[in-house]
């Protein structure tokens, strides 16, 4: 690329070569940052000197080539057209000079001042017969006895015809003398002519010469930025340009550095010294350049300088690299041994400095391996920080190395179950190359009780329950020596095992009843109170007292704590306990928050709860959805035990709507034969018997549903908002041709039921429809309606209503039965309960042709009503005769035509089966 921002150095150095072809000789000195266009202005010059009929000769310095004597001179010497007797004499002198260096009496090693006049002679001479210009590159890079016979040149030039020419970095190493040249390149017999880096001007010229000058203009200022305006880097950065317009990439707005970029920025510290290369690589580990002199081992005015010089050469700004490309690609040069020693002693620095604890763990991770004793302590501390950051990667890494380095064997444990429950956010598998290290611990007493409580969890949830059960036994054994923490983790380890492993609930031993256990945190209170309140909820049945402490715990709870416990316990208690609707945004406020957290096994334990609550809300799309998305964020080969709660979601939701592919291909996966002694494993056996009722294979799913009861009664969690397996069995039994059995399971469930089992109980009374004389069955399907509007599971009220319309049906009310149809449809529809539209839809003989036709303004129109005509119009539209609906909502006959006379004239309707079918939908009915 051609000398862009280079014209005004040109026509200086035209101006002394006119003076010296005059006879008035000339000396100039070209500075500059590395790799800013020195050695390519020397060379054009040198090239237009030749063109004008002049000579030049040329040498470089090289750092390689600095202990070589005279090596300099000779290359100008040897680069000059002399005749065969200079040639000779000046071989002979650099022969003779080389010999006085190397082999000097009484070890002073100088050159002979004669030497030195008399290779400076064949110069001058050679002058006489051409305008001469002796170009030499990189004078800082030249040996000892060029550069005392290049200052006695360059004294001798005024009356010559020769402009001497010379390049340095102006940053001489230590210990070189002080040359003469630059005091010699003055005005009027000389000129310093100082290059600078490129202009954001400078920079889209130089892409211009090579690229389309829309581009250009486009990327200079960003790569003006990048580069410095240095042009090597600019030129590294047009070709990694160019090479991506080659691949097919077409790069936006924002320039992407590449490798020739990063090669540039190699090359511009190869032509640097190394005390230079020595800051950069420091600073590619440590940028701190207050620290940079105890890395480095330079004085600090050295490293000042070298921060100086690497800023003007656009590598460096404001003390760091200008883009991370360029300080990895100072990093690969640095072979594995420099780059642990550095990041070691960069570690200790940042350590004894006080630095933050990730800043020194940084630093001890990519060294791999350290010993001091500080070194586990700050590990631990990194990892605290990081957790609380969302940064479970670098936590597991921080961890990882401290636990190679400790060499206490307790201590050892506890950073290995730490590890455990940090990898646990991130995939539970993980946990599995743990569990035998921390077994083993377990038996040799290395341990701590409150830890072996964790490494209990990771063993029951990956089914391994003999070595569960072991680990309980020595903690029994071991009662009396456990320590608050233990004792707090023991007191919450009791409600959690009661609700999801109620086969170990037995084997913690119970508290003294007068000597309650001190919760020393507030994080440990809310763990406990919730884990409480789910076990209260299976055991005892719900109460709205504890739906509010339950949701007070949610709203001061975050997913930035080490256990997920809290949240998941809490968000099951609301379910559970029939308050699923109120779950929802604490339940979606958490995914999302896991989601930003990058924290796919909080993700996939949260979507589990989200797709339990979508089926307990009949919104079975939702259901599959969450579902789904906890079994790709998590394989079902990391779920452990706790498959069976997202595959039950499932399973359950896709029978409901009839996409039975894909129920079988969740039941052909594998799971551990442990999950039955689970909460999860009788989610499981209620959503497969689900299926087989579905499919009509009634003994298998009979089968299941009374497994279920079986676990529900000696585990002592038959609650009604757990599973309500009496009623899935009772209608198995009815199908079967049963009614007896049926009936009683039905009574059963009825009895346990109260008033806040609203959705459990509209399910029995839709079975109790079914076991009754067909003249009682609307009755008890209007209840099973209400029930299951005030439940909330709108694909429960579609089977009610379902079962509803058939029951007007059977009994000759065609007009009722029509009209109840249209909502039951609306509801399946939205459900997309194929199964159960289609039996609406083909399976009904009623009469529609008085309830398919509906303005279409009439569902719009629904917003003019008032409170009291919604509700009377949504009863009507029900299918409820007028007296039904003064007697449910406790006003007269007459008021209850008066509001309908004003509903159908603000609906534009004529008819009570013109009423929209979703008024119900949106709006709720009193009583």
């Amino acid at each position: 690329m051609g000398l862009v921002e280079r014209t005004e150095a040109i026509e200086t150095l035209d101006g002394l070569l006119a003076a010296s072809v005059a006879g008035k000789g000339r000396v100039a000195v070209v500075t500059g940052p590395v790799a800013t266009g020195r050695t390519e202005l020397l060379n054009t010059f040198a090239d237009r000197v030749v063109d004008l009929n002049g000579l030049a000769i040329t040498a470089t310095g090289s750092r390689s080539e600095q202990d070589l004597p005279l090596g300099v001179m000779s290359q100008l010497l040897l680069d000059a057209p002399l005749v065969d007797e200079e040639r000779r004499r000046a071989m002979n002198l650099l022969y003779e000079g080389a010999q006085t260096l190397t082999h000097g009496d009484g070890g002073t090693h100088r050159l002979d001042p004669q030497i030195v006049h008399s290779l400076c002679t064949v110069l001058l001479e050679l002058s006489r017969r051409y305008p001469l210009v002796v170009v030499v590159d990189d004078l800082d890079r030249a040996d000892h006895a060029s550069l005392v016979c290049l200052s006695y040149l360059a004294r001798r030039v005024r009356f010559a015809s020769m402009l001497a020419l010379f390049s340095h970095s102006g940053h001489r190493r230590s210990g070189t003398p002080v040359l003469d040249v630059d005091g010699l390149a003055r005005p009027p017999h000389g000129a310093h002519i100082v290059l600078a880096t490129l202009s954001a001007e400078g920079v889209r010229e130089m892409a211009a010469e090579a690229l389309d000058e829309d581009d250009a203009t486009r990327l200079a200022p960003r790569w003006h930025q990048i580069s410095g305006g240095n042009p090597l880097l600019v030129g590294g950065l047009v070709e990694d340009h160019r090479q991506a317009l080659a691949d097919g990439v077409a790069p936006g707005g924002e320039p992407v550095p590449g490798g020739q970029y990063a090669e540039a920025v190699v090359s511009c510290l190869r032509r640097t010294e190394e005390r230079m290369q020595r800051v950069a690589q420091a600073l590619a580990i440590l940028p701190d350049a207050a620290s940079l002199d105890k890395l480095t081992g330079l004085e600090p005015a050295q490293v000042a300088q070298a921060v100086r010089a690497l800023t003007a050469a656009g590598l460096l700004h404001r003390g760091d690299y200008r883009h991370p490309v360029a300080r990895e690609a100072v990093l690969a040069q640095l072979d594995d041994g420099e780059r642990v020693a550095l990041h070691r002693r960069a570690a200790e620095i940042a350590y004894h400095e006080g630095a933050v604890s990730q800043v020194v763990a940084e630093h001890l991770l990519r060294a791999g391996q350290a010993d001091d004793p500080w070194v586990v302590p700050v590990l631990e501390d990194a990892a605290r920080q990081a957790l609380r950051a969302g940064r479970v990667d670098a936590a597991v890494d921080y961890l990882r190395l401290a636990w190679q380095t400790c060499a206490d064997d307790r201590h050892r444990a506890k950073i290995m179950t730490t590890m455990m429950r940090a990898g646990w956010r991130i995939n539970p598998s993980m946990s599995t190359g743990y569990l035998p290290e921390l077994t083993a611990a377990m038996q040799n007493g290395f341990l701590r009780s409150g830890d072996a409580l964790v490494l209990t969890k990771a063993l029951l949830w990956n089914g391994q329950f003999a070595d569960a059960r072991s680990v309980f036994e020595q903690l029994n054994a071991s009662a009396d020596e456990h320590d608050q923490e233990t004792l707090t983790e023991l007191a919450i380890a009791r409600p959690l095992l009661r609700s999801t492993y109620p086969s170990f609930f037995p084997m913690l031993r119970p508290q003294a009843p007068l000597a309650p256990t001190p919760i020393p945190t507030v994080s440990a209170g809310h763990r406990l109170e919730a884990a409480s309140a789910l076990a209260t909820v299976l055991t005892r049945g719900p109460s709205e007292p504890l739906a509010a402490g339950v949701e007070r715990i949610l709203h001061n709870s975050r997913l930035d704590e080490m256990s997920l416990d809290t949240v998941e316990s809490a968000l099951f208690a609301l379910t559970y306990s029939g308050h699923a609707d109120r779950a929802v945004p604490w339940c979606d406020t958490f995914v999302e928050e896991a989601g930003a957290r990058q924290a796919p096994s909080r993700l996939a334990r949260l979507a589990a709860i989200r797709a339990e609550i979508s089926l307990r809300l009949g919104e079975l799309p939702a259901a599959v959805r969450h579902a789904r998305l906890a079994l790709e964020s998590m394989p079902p080969s990391s779920w452990g035990v706790a498959v069976g709660g997202p595959l039950a979601a499932l399973i359950t939701a896709a029978t409901a709507m009839g996409d039975y592919d894909l129920v079988r291909e969740q039941l052909d996966q594998p799971v551990a034969e442990e999950m039955f002694q689970t909460r999860y494993g009788m989610h499981y056996l209620h959503a497969r018997g689900r299926y087989s009722l579905a499919i009509g294979q009634l003994p298998f799913a009979l089968r299941d549903f009374e497994q279920c009861g079986e676990l529900a009664a000696r585990w002592k969690l038959d609650v009604p908002g757990l599973i309500p397996w009496r009623t899935d069995a009772a209608e198995a039994l009815l199908r079967m041709g049963r009614p007896g059995p049926a009936r009683k399971l039905v009574d059963e469930q009825l009895a346990r039921c109260g008033k806040d089992a609203p959705r459990v109980h509209g399910m029995a009374m839709r079975l109790l429809a079914a076991t009754s004389e067909l003249r009682h069955r609307p009755m008890f399907l209007r209840q099973a309606v209400d029930l299951q509007t005030a439940g909330g599971d709108e694909y429960e009220l579609a089977r009610a209503l379902a079962d509803l319309t058939e029951a007007y049906h059977v009994l000759g009310e065609s007009r009722r039965a029509g009209m109840i149809a249209r909502r039951a449809r609306a509801l399946a529809d939205k459900a997309q309960a194929q199964p159960l539209l289609k039996m609406l839809t083909r399976g009904g003989n009623w009469d529609e042709s008085e309830s398919v036709a509906q303005p279409l303004n009439a569902a719009g129109g629904a917003a003019m009503l008032s409170d009291a005509e919604h509700r009377v119009a949504a009863l009507a539209a029900e299918g409820y005769t007028n007296r039904e609906i003064s007697m449910k909502l406790y006003i007269t006959i007459s008021t209850v035509e008066q509001h309908l006379t004003r509903t159908y004239r603000k609906l534009n309707v004529t008819r009570r089966t013109d009423l929209p079918a979703n008024l119900n939908l949106d709006f709720s009915v009193a009583g």
